[in-house]
């Protein structure tokens, strides 16, 4: 049998280093896995209940081992459904390639089922690089510049194939005038910048006093760099959510993450700062930074059009982190800061009393707080947290504390729910001897991450180890929008579009063979975290939580308060929990000698 577009396709996927593809089959893509079955399992094929799902998966992939995120999809339908994924990793620049089918060339422009012009559909998320194939000679440097553009600019790209060209034969392109002849292979550069502009860099942090150094996802390959510099700066350290992997959390002068879902030392640190120094991140809030003209700047980041875009830096530095800081730091001035330190350490000692009362706080039944804080000791150090978008990111990003080796994420830029399941997945076929936990609100388990539970049933046994947990905070409560109507709008919680219904998640995951617990009472959730991690299957944890236990942020405006102030003015549906936990969570931040309500 001569070999099809399809199969040359899936051999220089292979020759690419591609060793697995997330998605979901249909009669637009069929070449692609008849291709894909003759290959005899050597790139593995994973089987999404959703092809956005799919898209997620090989974002997630992208993110926890460096690699091309790759993902299938047939056309229509099936093309149009990658979209969220595929904004995701485009949000959070991460190198993705996608494949989606198309109807056969002759029908094109015929109005033809499920023809759309995916092209053009792509163009925004795939700008990058996106192209549809038309003959078989071509199909080779359309695939070798889509995977290596996505690598080198770690962007999305996208490659559309009709489904009659799939089956094709194959033909390499004539030595003939208007031809192509590409071949595979890319090494990312060196990206360093000029020894002047380290200087000038140099020159702005040798002076600071009191220096603060805020991190993202760009500085996760430079952990060691990163802690060098800070040390020899007397710098306080904060973590943009992505970033929140980069520095333990037992180093003293690390504030914890920034911003709404962030810490008060964080706040108080960008407040306090003369020096600012981000190091690949792009933390799009503002207000949550040094006042324009408070701090002297330099940033950091291998992408340039982030460079000088979310404060006036003094010095813009375009280079890969960790090659940048170590060309740096030598040119950096050792200077007493003991004090600007021992004030950040201060701060975060405070902070540690406060989250610990919040947590502790009493609530009806569970407080969400508690969950992640009782997890925060007892997390392996190898293991790997995805977090959905919701309330349960607020609790993520303050209460559990990173250990060095722990690999986490989230939907960053485009803050997407739904996103936490099918990124654990890809986290634990990517890394399967390491424990993985998704931390996920009921409104994105009623979403599609039940869903994808099934996929977990399906493929558990073969990992090598069965430890992969979802950890479910059940409010009824679309919890994070209802918070942002009553402080944000200063309006009260409108239960026709925030209430949804209560699902026996434990049920669900039960019936899949999971070892599921619900938990009741504040007092079984350490214990319910034990038995989890000590599982050696899938488990569901459903917690049932408190809806009105705020997600304050680290400082009140006093326009926020106004607003949460008319709100209950107007008369909120849960206005008695709501002032309770409320005055619960404050008290405890303003009284720290307060006993446990």
């Amino acid at each position: 049998m001569s070999q099809t577009v399809s199969d040359f396709l899936v051999e220089r996927l292979y020759q690419w280093g591609v060793r697995r593809i997330f998605g979901y089959p249909g009669d637009g893509i069929n070449g692609m896995f008849g291709a894909l079955a003759r290959f005899g399992g050597k790139i593995e094929f994973v089987q999404a209940r959703h092809e956005e799902m799919a898209a997620f998966m090989a974002c997630a992939h992208a993110k926890f081992t460096g690699e091309l995120g790759v993902c299938i999809a047939t056309s229509g339908p099936g093309a149009s459904h990658l979209l969220t994924g595929l904004y995701d990793a485009r949000m959070d620049h991460m190198p993705v390639l996608a494949i989606a089918g198309q109807q056969a060339r002759t029908a094109l422009g015929g109005h033809y089922q499920q023809e759309l012009d995916l092209v053009s559909m792509f163009k925004d998320v795939a700008g990058a690089f996106v192209q549809q194939a038309s003959v078989p000679a071509q199909v080779r440097h359309l695939l070798d510049r889509a995977v290596r553009t996505a690598l080198g600019e770690r962007r999305v790209t996208a490659l559309v194939l009709p489904n009659d060209l799939q089956e094709q034969p194959y033909s390499e392109p004539p030595r003939a005038h208007g031809t192509l002849h590409s071949g595979i292979g890319y090494n990312r550069p060196r990206v360093v910048p000029a020894e002047a502009d380290l200087q000038r860099a140099a020159d702005v942090l040798n002076r600071g006093e009191k220096i603060a150094i805020l991190v993202g996802a760009g500085a996760l390959g430079a952990q060691a760099e990163v802690q060098q510099v800070a040390e020899w700066l007397g710098a306080g350290v904060a973590k943009a959510l992505l970033g929140k992997g980069v520095l333990p959390d037992d180093l003293p002068w690390v504030t914890g993450t920034i911003g709404l879902l962030g810490t008060e030392p964080s706040d108080k640190l960008m407040k306090g700062c003369d020096t600012l120094l981000m190091i690949g991140s792009g933390f799009p809030y503002a207000e949550f930074l040094p006042k324009e003209g408070q701090a002297r700047a330099v940033q950091i980041d291998l992408a340039a059009d982030m460079l000088g875009l979310r404060y006036p830096m003094e010095v813009n530095l375009h280079g890969d982190a960790a090659q940048t800081l170590r060309a740096l730091l030598p040119l950096l001035h050792e200077k007493d800061r003991s004090g600007w330190r021992k004030k950040i350490v201060g701060w975060r000692e405070k902070w540690e009393a406060t989250l610990e009362k919040r947590a502790l706080a009493s609530a009806k039944p569970i407080n969400p707080q508690r969950v992640v804080w009782e997890l925060s000791p007892r997390i392996p150090a190898d293991a790997i947290v995805a977090c959905d978008s919701g309330s349960c990111a607020n609790w993520y990003a303050r209460d559990l504390k990173v250990q060095r080796g722990m690999l986490c994420s989230l939907s960053g830029g485009l803050a997407s729910m739904g996103a936490a399941v099918p990124y654990a997945i890809a986290a634990k076929f990517a890394h399967p001897q390491r424990p993985v936990i998704a931390l996920v609100g009921d409104g994105a388990m009623q979403m599609n991450n039940m869903a994808e539970l099934i996929t977990v049933a399906k493929y558990w046994q073969q990992w090598a180890n069965g430890r992969f947990i979802c950890a479910v905070f059940n409010n009824q409560d679309l919890n994070q929008v209802t918070w942002e109507q009553r402080v944000m709008e200063g309006d009260p919680k409108f239960s026709a579009s925030q209430t949804i219904p209560d699902v026996a998640y434990h049920r669900f995951a039960e019936s899949l063979g999971f070892l599921a617990i619900k938990v009741v009472t504040e007092e079984a959730v350490a214990s319910a975290w034990e038995q989890a991690l000590a599982s050696d299957r899938p488990v569901l944890l459903e917690f049932t939580t408190d809806p009105d236990v705020p997600p304050l942020p680290p400082h009140i405006t006093l326009e926020q308060a106004r607003k949460f102030a008319g709100t209950l003015l107007a008369g909120d549906p849960d206005e008695a929990g709501v002032l309770v936990q409320t005055a619960k969570q404050v008290l405890g931040a303003v009284l720290p000698g307060t006993k446990k309500p």
